[in-house]
């Protein structure tokens, strides 16, 4: 799926159009697929992968073009990439999380950069070192988000 979206988001730079990105299903994004940790075959394609392959160039590529919808959970991946959009909107009830630390990790697929663009470093610290979840409100209040949907 990481791969369709790349694609996708590289056509839509060629192409000079308006980007919505919203997810399906109960929650907008879980993040990146824990399975896939510790699956490359070397140290030098894992790196790639994390840093060349994800869709944050892409998306910041676009980011005045692009609109990210929200909804249920954004966690990880899924919050770090919709840091980069021009827009960001959620859902009421939306919640935010960087779990990463907690795993031994860092919020890798762009959030050292995406989340502290929009909220600044130290704002960004809290989640990103506690793993506690941002509501709709507060991702609002901080600018993480640019608005919260009406609901329907």
């Amino acid at each position: 799926m990481r791969d369709a979206l790349v694609g996708a988001l590289r056509a839509a730079a060629a192409e000079e159009c308006r980007v919505v990105l919203d997810g399906a299903g109960p929650v907008f994004c879980s993040g990146g697929d824990l399975d896939e940790f510790g699956t490359a075959p070397d140290l030098v394609t894992a790196h790639f992968v994390r840093t060349r392959a994800g869709a944050a160039r892409a998306l910041h590529a676009i980011a005045g073009r692009a609109e990210v919808r929200v909804h249920g959970a954004c966690v990880g991946a899924g919050l770090e990439l919709a840091a980069f959009a021009g827009r960001v909107v959620a859902r009421p009830g939306t919640v935010f999380r960087l779990p990463e630390v907690a795993m031994g990790l860092i919020p890798g697929a762009g959030g050292t950069v995406s989340v502290p663009r929009r909220i600044g470093r130290w704002r960004t610290l809290w989640p990103a070192l506690s793993g506690r979840p941002l509501s709709a409100d507060t991702a609002l209040d901080w600018g993480l988000i640019d608005a919260i949907a009406d609901g329907s």
